[in-house]
This record gives C-alpha cells, structure tokens and sequence, in this order.
C-alpha cells in the first residue's frame, strides 16, 4: 500500500494504490471517449452454427441496440456482442474487438474507469487505433496477461479467445456488478450477459431444486456460483476462467482478505473522514467520464443525499438531473426527505408515482427480463426510474448502492443474535415452511457463510457484500437497467472505498448506537442536519398493503397459477389458502412469502 500526503497540511491521509498503477487521486476529468454497458455470449465448440449465436444475442438486444458484432475462428470459436453506444460512436470501437496482432479478440460488458491512466502507462507497448476503454483492456491482457485484473478500477465481465492458443480467457469484477453466466457441456463451452441467451441454446433448463428450497426456506438467493437452473452458473465476482481442450479451470483473482492486510494501523476519526472523502469524490470524478447527460436515481437516505451533495460540488456536474419514485403512500414515501435534499442542491427532479396498475402491467416483464426471482414491488418501483430515464434521453444512471454494508447501515449489524437477511420484517418469520412438501423442504440447506474475521460486526459485513445484499441487489440492478438500454454506476462500490471502509474500527461504523456514522459526519458538512441523521428505513413501498388489498385479484390469479405452474409439486396449496386467508385478515407483517409465491408462477407458469 502507498500512503500519500493530501492537500497542505502534514497528516497521514491513506489513499489506496495498487502496485503499479497510475496515482488515483487526480483533478476531475471529463473524458470524451468511453464505451457503455453490453451484452456478450460466446460459444466454444466445434459443432455449433452461426444461427446458435445470433439467437443468444438477439436474445439480449436490450443490453446493446446500438450494434451487433460477431466473431469466428471456425471449428473452435463464436464470440458475439450488443453495444450500447455512449460515445466513441466508430465503427473501429465495436466489438468483437481485435489487437494489432490479430491473435485476441474480445468481447467486454462494463467500463474500465481508469482507461486513461492505464492508456498512459501502455503506449510504449501498444499503437492505440481507438479513444475506447475496450481497446486498453485488450491491450492491457496482451502486455501484462491475467494480471492486468488488479490494475483495472470499473466494473467488467469479459470474454478474451486466444485463436493461436484456442483458449478461453473470462473475467468477473471484483463484486460481479456485471453479470458472466455460464454452462460446460462435455467439451463444450457458452457463456451470456443473461441465463436466457444460455437456454436458448439448452432448449431447456430444469430448476435446480435446491437453489429454490433454500430460497423459500431461508431466503437464499443461492451462492456466488449458482442460478436457478441445474445446468447453467455464474462466474463469481473476483473471479477468472480459463477453458481450453475441453477443460476449464476456475481461479480467484480478487482477494479481499489478503487486500485488507494492507490497511495496519489505526487512523483518527479525523484522517479516516479525511482519507475517505478524498478517495469518494475520486470515484464520483471517475465515473463521470462521459460525454452524455448523466441522471441520478435518488431515495430520501444518506448515502444518495451524499452522493448527490458531492455531485454538485463539483461545478462541471452541477444540476443533473434527479428521479426518486412515490406511491402516495404516507408510511413508506421518502418523497419529502428527497425534496429537502433538493432545495438545497436545486437539481431538477423527476418524480415517479408507482401505482397498483404498474404491478399489474409490468411484473410479468420484469420476471422475465430477471429470468430468476426477484425482490418484489420496490424491485418493480426501481424498474420505473430506468423507464423515464430512457424517455428523456439519459443513458447513463447513478446510484448510492454499497454504502450500507461498508459503514454498518443495516439494523441487525447492532444485534448479533438477529442472522436475517430480510429486512423489515420485526419478530414475524417471513419463511412459511408448512407450505412446502416434505420432499422439497428436505433438499433446503441453511446457507453457511465464510467468518475470516475475528468479530461478528465485520463478518456479517462480509456475508452481506459476498454473499448475500450486493450480489442480489447487483443483479436485480443490472438486469433492470439493462432492460432499458441504460448504464448504471454504482460509486460507492469502488474497491478503494470499500476496503477502506470495510478496515475501520466499530467506532467509525456504530457510534452510541448512531449507525453509519462517519457517513453521516460528512454529510452533515454539506448538507441540512436532519437529512444527515434521518433514520434509515428499510421498506419504500406499501407492498404487504397492496397484496392484499388493490393487488387481491392480482395475487389470487398468481396463486391458480401457480397450482397449475411446473412447480405445483414443490407445494401444499391447503396451507397456501390458508396463509393467503390470514394474510388477508391482518396478520401480514412480512409480505416476503406471498411475493414468493407470485414471483413463481409468473416465472413457472405457462
């Protein structure tokens, strides 16, 4: 680790570098030439055609309408790509994308913000044909290899064919903010951005039943490398791949226990505040190199008052646009605390009324744009920001992802005995085993989650990041924005930071029971007080309200569907009727349970 001087004052402020990387606090920088989010798929076989991969990237138009690219090393190799165009609009920038040599080829998902730096320190050893971040990660695998991973700040999931060796070479960012999904079929080999390219070429896939026990009985959403398909898994995040002759190997690249070493000795309260806003605005300059209007997606909380506030600091990013979304719904709006951020910052703001009838119209969508379960209305309530983005010509998205499980956000982080992974829920189980029939109850198996640290706060921080909160809410982000051809960045899950973050002592996350309190010291510097210590509230929409009420057709046409579903036999539907009757009458705590049960049938029904 590299400890740097910040501004004029003699105080050991820690900025994180890695080895070899160009320095990562810099002035702010406007690039004019960046690619955006993708879709990739790729085929490793001898056998299969052209029609094979054209349908998978068909499939996935939605992630890239801009162009579709395609690549063959014949009897080895299909490479196929969507592009979703922000700038560096060429043809030279489309992928497949080609090295000078002519012997990789590559098809990328994601950004690589420190193109620029990286582009500095490769010229001596590549002639750059292109202004896009695409070419330098190309350039970067054929100079340094595998190990151009750990200098790569961005989010990515990458496919690179070495047609002199016929190897398979894919990678995953750190926290698998974009996707990389997969199936090994004897000496064979596809992979896409979406499991639905990937059925496309298995014609069908049977529900891995485990997966779905452990989500009805405990909430799971399955591990890193798992979906809900028995033949189809994801590359985790922090990991690469490699497949050649038949045979694939698997390696994590990312170690983020062996990273945290790198963090001895203990800083004040004062330089941690110091050190940390400097790498956070560092991150919000790197992911606003673009040259089309960026929008911002906006709750009533801390972190996106936070985020918002840095924004508009900085005067090139001054008045971008804001959308939050409101249901009328006064218990669970955070409408007002988001017009008291904005008075302060006078950005314009575009706010979105969710209504029973967008329920209706858009859950069958966004089940099959997700392909797997997903978190209910408020998942759906997300969905609709991208829409209006979409219709006002903004591509790019921020949002404040991250920031609760590296500063102890969340409520249980204050109660060791509570393992919930649920939030909301007060003392009522959201998990109604009596519904399930022995049989399938028996293949669910509580998730065990790694505990590498020696204290309980950091090791549910852990699950949280790795297993459990970012990699569910990575997915159903990524898979909604895509859906409407929109990039979204996530600031706050910038390695840096979150190492940082994650090394702080207790006191700088949970202080007198004030949670995420470094955070809201920052915030209160630059934004009303009461916004910096409003409370965190973990439900945004009246969904257990909707259910039962406006949404009563809705759910009782879900629930015959389901009886009907390929997963009738996982259920007793007598004790469905009879939880669906209780709910009815009041006892609806949790509405965890009833969106399970419709989120199926949408997927599993005919």
């Amino acid at each position: 680790m590299t400890h740097k001087k910040i501004g004029k004052e003699r105080k050991r402020f820690w900025v994180i570098k890695v080895e070899g990387e160009a320095d990562e606090i810099r002035p702010q920088k406007i690039s004019k030439y960046i690619k955006a989010m993708c879709g990739i798929a790729g085929i490793i076989s001898a056998k299969h055609n052209i029609e094979d991969l054209q349908e998978m990237v068909k499939l996935q138009k939605h992630r890239g309408p801009d162009h579709t690219g395609e690549y063959t090393d014949p009897g080895f190799c299909r490479l196929g790509h969507n592009r979703l165009s922000i700038i560096d609009l060429s043809a030279e920038a489309n992928q497949p994308f080609t090295d000078n040599s002519g012997r990789y080829h590559l098809t990328f998902n994601g950004e690589i913000y420190n193109y620029i730096e990286l582009k500095q320190q490769l010229k001596g050893h590549y002639n750059f044909k292109t202004n896009s971040d695409t070419e330098v990660l190309l350039a970067a695998y054929s100079v340094w290899g595998k190990s151009c991973l750990n200098r790569l700040n961005g989010m990515f999931s990458f496919a690179i064919w070495d047609s002199l060796e016929k190897r398979l070479f894919a990678a995953r960012d750190r926290f698998g903010v974009k996707p990389f999904f997969y199936v090994k079929n004897d000496n064979e080999f596809y992979f896409s951005s979406e499991i639905k390219a990937l059925n496309s070429i298995l014609k069908h896939s049977d529900p891995n039943e485990r997966v779905w026990a452990n989500y009805f009985a405990y909430g799971s959403y399955g591990m890193p490398g798992d979906t809900f398909y028995q033949d189809i898994q994801q590359l985790p995040g922090g990991y690469f791949l490699e497949f050649q002759d038949g045979n694939l190997k698997l390696e994590k690249w990312y170690n983020f226990e062996n990273r945290l070493k790198d963090y001895s000795g203990t800083l004040s309260f004062k330089e941690a505040k110091q050190s940390y806003t400097e790498i956070l605005k560092d991150s919000i300059s790197l992911r606003f190199r673009a040259d089309v209007p960026v929008g911002f997606n906006i709750s009533g909380g801390v972190d996106s008052s936070l985020l918002l506030a840095l924004v508009n600091k900085s005067q090139e990013n001054n008045k971008i646009r804001a959308y939050t979304f409101y249901t009328g719904h006064k218990n669970y709006d955070e409408l007002a605390w988001v017009e008291k951020m904005i008075k302060t910052t006078q950005n314009p703001l575009e706010k979105v009324k969710i209504q029973p009838t967008d329920v209706i119209e858009k859950a069958r969508f966004l089940s099959d744009i997700q392909d797997e379960p997903y978190a209910g209305i408020p998942t759906l309530a997300y969905a609709t920001l991208f829409e209006a983005a979409k219709k006002e010509g903004i591509k790019v998205l921020l949002d404040g992802q991250g920031m609760d499980e590296q500063w102890a956000g969340y409520d249980y982080y204050q109660n060791s005995n509570n393992t919930n992974i649920i939030q909301g829920l007060g003392k009522t189980s959201p998990f109604k085993l009596q519904v399930l029939n022995p049989e399938f109850q028996k293949l669910a198996k509580k998730p065990v989650y790694p505990k590498p640290f020696n204290n309980n706060l950091q090791n549910l921080q852990y699950r949280d990041l790795f297993y459990t909160k970012i990699p569910r809410a990575l997915r159903f982000n990524d898979r909604i924005s895509m859906a409407y051809s929109t990039e979204l960045r996530e600031p706050f899950l910038d390695y840096r930071l979150v190492e940082f973050a994650f090394s702080q002592p207790e006191a700088h996350k949970i202080f007198n029971g004030i949670q995420k309190f470094l955070i809201r010291k920052i915030l209160e510097e630059i934004a009303p007080k009461n916004l910096s210590y409003a409370p965190k509230r973990p439900l945004q929409t009246p969904q257990r309200e909707w259910l039962a009420k406006e949404l009563k057709n809705f759910t009782d046409d879900n629930l015959e569907k389901l009886r009907y579903s390929k997963a009738s036999n996982w259920f007793n539907f007598k004790e469905i009727e009879k939880e669906w009757k209780n709910y009815q009458a009041g006892d609806n705590q949790s509405s965890f349970h009833i969106w399970q049960w419709i989120n199926t049938a949408l997927l599993m029904g005919d």
